[in-house]
């Protein structure tokens, strides 16, 4: 129950971050949003590191798998923010979604030998439409859709090879991997400014920018020791429920109104969280 706690919380973190990190998008460029998130979490991966203990002695290879996850983040970041600061969030967080689940599930049972109980094969089913239809909006918004499902796509590759490549580091290097990504994740991210006029935020843009990446890092801290309590594959699709915070945001906060795609979507989470955790 420890690893489904820590997914679930997980999910709450990004999920969070994500509309933050979409609001600070559509006040400032994109990219600097990412990069300053990516500083941001650095600074929040090495003190999570400096406190939790590792169990042996911190190898190359871990490293090696948490930069590869840092890469997958940087470039998920960069394409997210792009398609929610344009306006197409109705199309680029379920494109997103759906991916950064499907990819580590398929690589998990075909590569890593991940075999999840009956219960949880159903919730896996269910989860992906669940995750399309929470995120959708009937806001009207069809142009663009080409370029946004573009931006998801990219971004949804990103967070699956986030996700599988940072289950492969070893339960002794501790949150080190997770660090490493964070400097993996800015490398990938810098080259994208070399553009005439690009200037990064100041202020208290650069500031919540760099909070929101040090929680967007939380999440990933949290993702990480779930994977070592339980199956990557459930872990990931717990984790990858953050779509559903933002759609909880807006009707608690904002006093929005669920379509009724939405409220099938909510139901199909649900039921995914139970079915993923009834065996555990």
């Amino acid at each position: 129950m420890t690893g489904v706690l820590l997914a679930l919380a997980s999910a709450l973190a990004y999920g969070i971050a994500d509309v933050a990190g979409g609001l600070l998008s559509r006040r400032a460029d994109f990219r600097a949003v990412a990069l300053l998130g990516q500083a941001g979490g650095l600074v929040c991966a090495v003190a999570a590191a400096l406190l939790v203990p590792m169990d042996g002695t911190m190898d190359a290879t871990s490293l090696g798998w948490g930069a590869l996850s840092g890469v997958g983040t940087g470039l998920a970041m960069v394409f997210l923010y792009r398609g929610i600061g344009r306006g197409d969030m109705s199309v680029v967080v379920p494109v997103s979604a759906v991916g950064g689940v499907a990819l580590p599930v398929v690589a998990g049972v075909a590569l890593l030998g991940d075999r999840p109980p009956v219960p949880a094969w159903a919730g896996i089913a269910v989860v992906l439409p669940a995750l399309w239809l929470v995120s959708r909006s009937d806001s009207g918004e069809h142009g663009r859709v080409r370029a946004a499902i573009g931006n998801g796509l990219v971004a949804g590759a990103g967070i699956g090879i986030q996700y599988l490549a940072l289950a492969q580091a070893g339960d002794g290097a501790g949150i080190w991997p997770v660090a490493a990504g964070r400097v993996a994740a800015v490398l990938t991210i810098a080259p994208m400014l070399w553009t005439p006029g690009f200037r990064l935020p100041t202020g208290r843009l650069a500031f919540w920018s760099a909070a929101n990446g040090g929680l967007a890092a939380a999440a990933l801290v949290c993702y990480l020791l779930a994977t070592r309590e339980q199956l990557v594959v459930i872990a990931v699709v717990l984790s990858s429920l953050y779509p559903v915070v933002p759609v909880l945001l807006g009707v608690t906060a904002l006093r929005e109104r669920l379509s009724a795609a939405q409220a099938a979507g909510l139901v199909g989470a649900g039921a995914a969280v139970l079915l993923l955790t009834v065996p555990l």
